[in-house]
């Protein structure tokens, strides 16, 4: 029986030693800065990508990868896998169409299945790796799909920002845009709902923000796993891991970067928080 190997984009936010000790492929998406075309994560880092959103005149534009960028990682997994992608929600990319139809670029023989996560950053990284997990403990195709759709309905996240205003101009704000026009200086808390991003708060300092994310955390049971990513404050990310570990000291509890691609929707005062588990009844 071949092996399953586990491929998914760069919008997944996983962090690199974590796709390496799994095996996952991550296929970039794309960011422009005009006529400079980066991968995301590859050709430019979050470190770079953030001081050129701050200095930059021309503002980024995000898109999908190439059939072709798909199709060469799917043949040069062909030989000895089976393949399982776990893509970013379809509600707000067309990277899960684009994998879907790379199937029929390929120059090489194998099933591939294309998994609408339906979540982003690290939610959708959770889907990876327990699809990862299972396909290394030596299940079969199916088997890992089950795994996939099962864990869909298992993650859920918070995110904080400073300003909208990225995802308003980058048009991902969905049922969002109800937060827009506030005259109050207002922290938005938003999450994801049926793929789509959705506003769970208004809160009126950024300290409260993060509170947020914690009780949001601390709300669920039988936890597996826990993310926390950050654009460009380390200190405040590290600080929330810290709360979480005290929480949950035996849960492993990831620290993330928010990648490129993220950025550009999300701008530089990105916060989130993704949880693996199960919600509690009434919270």
């Amino acid at each position: 029986m071949p092996s399953v190997a586990i491929v998914t984009d760069s919008v997944a936010d996983l962090p690199p030693h974590v796709a390496e000790e799994l095996g996952i492929t991550v296929v970039p998406l794309v960011v422009r800065f005009g006529t400079d075309v980066y991968r995301d994560g590859l050709d430019l880092n979050p470190d770079q990508f953030y001081r050129k959103l701050k200095t930059s005149k021309i503002l980024p534009v995000t898109s999908v990868p190439s059939p072709a960028t798909f199709a060469d990682v799917y043949d040069k997994l062909a030989e000895k896998n089976e393949i399982v992608v776990i893509s970013l929600t379809s509600k707000l990319s067309g990277t899960y169409q684009v994998a879907l139809q790379s199937i029929g670029l390929m120059k090489k023989q194998c099933r591939v299945e294309v998994v609408d996560s339906q979540w982003a950053v690290m939610a959708q990284g959770f889907i990876t790796i327990a699809a990862a997990k299972a396909a290394q403990a030596g299940a079969s195709l199916d088997e890992v799909l089950d795994v996939a759709h099962h864990t869909i309905h298992r993650v859920d996240m918070r995110a904080a920002f400073d300003s909208l205003e990225y995802l308003q101009r980058g048009g991902r704000i969905g049922k969002a845009q109800a937060f827009l026009g506030s005259l109050l200086k207002v922290n938005p808390v938003i999450g994801m709902k049926d793929g789509e991003v959705y506003p769970y708060a208004r809160e009126r300092s950024r300290a409260k923000a993060i509170d947020h994310l914690y009780n949001f955390a601390a709300s669920f049971i039988n936890v597996e796993g826990l993310a926390v990513e950050y654009a460009t404050d380390f200190d405040e990310a590290n600080r929330l891991v810290g709360r979480l570990h005290s929480k949950y000291p035996e849960v492993p509890i990831y620290l993330s970067r928010a990648s490129p691609v993220i950025g550009t929707h999300t701008g530089p005062g990105l916060i989130v928080v993704s949880a693996f588990g199960n919600k509690q009844a009434g919270a």
